[in-house]
């Protein structure tokens, strides 16, 4: 078993060493990346050689150099902050190499090319109370033309065309009964289009078997 970095004591988005909260993480089959959200304490995407754990790049909101300045509270009237909220919750590549990350706290998704250059972003439910954008999952059709963003905030799952983040459709809502959610923290989506869902207060795992509807 390999160590790659360590959990550190606390806040410092320069430290190429060590993760502070990450809360995510993917393996790039192509390039043999390991990129890690990290996180919950620190504000970046930071990526490592996933066989030898060496350091190669990292970054924050829009491209920036990742700093620690503590963030604005979300407010949908203000423009949003220049850098990552607390906490950096999901990192995800599609098959052409878009990376995806969740800014949970601001209700947003950037996307980036796997070098940390910034590609454009997508606000989920942009006047909701924060926590729209807990994991992002791709539909697995050729082109992965749509996004599923898991909702904490209201329970639910928001359905976005990839191209342009228009929401197309969305499910659930707030409750403990079968299809409904309690602090839905991660979705998957396998290769059939059946969705995973993850709560942390419900403490369960749901399965949404895929019907063709899509």
């Amino acid at each position: 078993v390999m160590q790659i970095g360590h959990q550190g004591p606390g806040l410092d988005s320069e430290d190429t060493s060590r993760v502070a909260g990450a809360s995510s993480m993917y393996v790039d089959p192509q390039s043999g990346e390991l990129f890690v959200a990290d996180g919950y304490r620190n504000h970046r995407v930071i990526v490592f050689d996933a066989t030898t754990g060496e350091y190669k790049r990292m970054w924050g909101a829009y491209g920036n150099p990742p700093a620690d300045e503590e963030m604005p509270e979300f407010d949908p009237t203000l423009a949003p902050p220049r850098q990552f909220s607390n906490p950096v919750h999901c990192v995800n590549i599609t098959k052409d190499g878009e990376v995806f990350v969740c800014d949970r706290a601001h209700n947003r998704l950037q996307v980036f090319d796997k070098d940390g250059t910034f590609s454009r972003e997508i606000f989920v439910a942009p006047q909701s109370a924060p926590g729209t954008t807990g994991s992002v999952a791709f539909w697995p059709d050729e082109e992965q033309s749509l996004l599923f963003s898991s909702d904490d905030a209201n329970g639910k799952i928001h359905i976005l065309q990839r191209s342009d983040g228009l929401e197309i459709g969305s499910f659930g809502r707030v409750g403990n009964l079968v299809g409904e959610f309690n602090n839905l923290h991660l979705i998957a989506i396998d290769s059939q289009g059946n969705i995973y869902t993850a709560e942390t207060q419900g403490k369960r795992i749901q399965k949404f078997v895929n019907m063709g509807g899509l």
